[in-house]
């Protein structure tokens, strides 16, 4: 079999097993939350924390409730690894520089799961168990909480009230993300990833010295890192490592794992507002794009360029040689197109254009599917924009799922859509500018350029990826990438809430002849068009130093 036709068949069979697993998924979440009754263990944790499932919230308590959790979430890891060398199980790491754990604390607690270090020679065990482990599961409920909250929004009339976070984040643990990764944790080991909490061994000898290896709760922490679309590796190698990602069953599953929640979340979201076509719409969008985006990956992957390419197949260089081209193209979109920045080969080895298609998928918002939440809110908020466009066409006051979307939602809607832009933008011209931090580049000209710009990208747009070519563990770095990851999390927040709040106040507009369809094919169409239009244009002149530059001259 060639390596073309592997890597097509990898990509329809996942295609099947997320089809599977929309329909009941999406059922199921929409079920959590909206029944009105709480699980024995769930009304436990709301009295250990002193909340009120019962209590509705308006859009201020409910933003007060994410950025003091997350806040406190921050505060919490910090202080863990510094205090890493009195802790049991630790391995015999010290404590964690300020800057490097004030950067890991962001990067979880935000979903971004950006490393700086090595796993496995910087952090012990009661650090990746009780630490990163925790924050890879809250911080994924964090982000389907606020997109309920706007779906709600979206459902409710007359009212501001969103809903509990308390309640919210608790459901979105418990009854999904815990039993979702348990399962998935199960089958990882069964297929061969480590899950223990051995000591470190050394492993026989190389060239006159050995190496060694620690072991850890991998699958356990593999699981919700890809379920959660979270990222970050008990490994530097990350998913090519053998302990976290054994073999090409495991690449695909887990593949399977970090889409297969947002994508579900469209189904959910048909189902709270009251018309599953208007999921499908917002399905067909996400899909759309990612099928794309992978189409042409594998295309900039697979052209032979030179008899080197063709001998080995493609551009295998920085390639896992057990998943071949297809398959780690398949990743490197998935993992960029959702907030996971898991990897299972190095991006920064892709073609010039195959690293700048990975760029461009965070660019877009990561919103195809996206994380688990944060993908469903970007989406919706991009369907206003395009809404309103639409509106504009046609001179009609525009007008989604029966809420107006006046001058205040589309201010909202805009600042969303502009804030993550900015930061990418200014931390990156900063970073060009001041001598020091260009040091850091390990290649010069439109390659390095490309390697800040991705980090950057990849921190205001939480995804965690890194294009494994930039030096990051400088006290520059580690700073402004970490506030990178908390503007780029918590002020698009602010403005969701704030929408939802908005569009929950209004009554709903009936439809009339006038109304525009938004659950057609035209509509996503024009959706499709919107997301790719505004991306173009807000990235376009970084993208042409950088990786379209090092493409057109390859």
């Amino acid at each position: 079999m060639g390596p073309v036709l592997a890597g097509f068949l990898q990509l329809f069979a996942l295609i099947g097993a997320l089809a599977l697993a929309y329909v009941p998924l999406g059922n199921y979440v929409a079920k959590v939350y909206s029944s009105d009754k709480h699980w024995r263990v769930e009304k436990w944790i709301y009295k250990g924390i002193g909340a009120n499932p019962e209590t509705e919230m308006r859009w201020p308590a409910y933003l007060r409730g994410v950025l003091a959790f997350s806040a406190a979430g921050v505060l919490f890891l910090y202080l863990l690894q510094r205090i890493q060398g009195s802790l049991p199980g630790s391995l015999g790491f010290k404590a964690i520089d300020p800057d490097q754990a004030f950067n890991t604390a962001a990067s979880f607690v935000t979903n971004t799961n950006w490393q700086s270090y090595y796993g496995e020679q910087a952090m012990g065990h009661v650090v990746q168990t009780a630490g990163l482990a925790v924050q890879n599961f809250v911080s994924a409920a964090v982000g389907i909480a606020v997109a309920v909250a706007l779906v709600r929004g979206f459902a409710r009339s007359r009212t501001g009230e969103l809903g509990n976070f308390w309640s919210d984040l608790v459901r979105g643990t418990i009854r999904i993300l815990v039993p979702g990764a348990v399962i998935a944790a199960v089958v990882l080991v069964a297929c061969g990833a480590i899950q223990n909490f051995s000591g470190i061994h050394e492993v026989g000898q190389f060239m006159g010295g050995s190496q060694q290896w620690n072991g850890g709760a991998v699958a356990s922490q593999e699981a919700i890192k890809e379920l959660g679309t979270n990222g970050g590796g008990y490994f530097n190698a990350n998913s090519a490592h053998p302990f976290e990602n054994p073999t090409p069953f495991t690449n695909l599953f887990e593949i399977f794992l970090l889409l297969v929640i947002p994508f579900a979340l469209t189904r959910t979201f048909g189902i709270m507002v009251g018309s599953v076509k208007q999921g499908y719409a917002i399905l067909a969008t996400m899909a759309t794009i990612w099928l794309g985006f992978t189409a042409l990956m594998m295309w900039t992957e697979f052209a032979h360029h030179g008899p080197a390419f063709q001998i080995a197949g493609g551009a295998m260089e920085g390639k896992e040689t057990r998943f071949g081209v297809g398959a780690s193209s398949i990743f490197a979109v998935a993992t960029t197109l959702t907030s996971t920045g898991a990897v299972d080969s190095f991006h920064s080895s892709f073609t010039g254009l195959g690293g700048g298609i990975t760029m461009l998928s965070m660019m877009l918002g990561e919103i195809a599917p996206g994380g688990t939440g944060s993908g469903l809110y970007g989406m919706l908020i991009m369907a206003i924009i395009a809404v309103f466009i639409a509106g504009l066409m046609v001179g009609r006051t525009p007008e989604y799922l029966g809420k107006k979307i006046g001058s205040r939602e589309i201010k909202l809607a805009a600042c969303y859509i502009l804030i993550t832009p900015a930061l990418v933008l200014i931390f990156t011209a900063f970073a060009m500018a001041l001598p020091t931090p260009a040091n850091s580049m390990t290649n010069s000209g439109a390659h390095g350029f490309g390697e800040i710009l991705y980090a950057y990208t990849s921190a205001a747009n939480n995804n965690g990826s890194a294009f494994a070519g930039l030096n990051a563990d400088t006290q520059w770095f580690n700073s402004t990438l970490g506030l990178a990851m908390l503007f780029g999390r918590f002020l698009p927040m602010i403005f969701v809430l704030a929408l939802a709040g908005s569009l929950a106040e209004q009554k709903p507009v009936p439809v009339t002849a006038g109304t525009l369809r938004t659950e057609k094919p035209l509509f996503t169409g024009l959706l499709v068009g919107a997301i790719l239009i505004i991306t173009g244009l807000t990235y376009f002149p970084a993208l042409a130093l950088g990786p379209l530059a090092e493409g057109l001259a390859s």
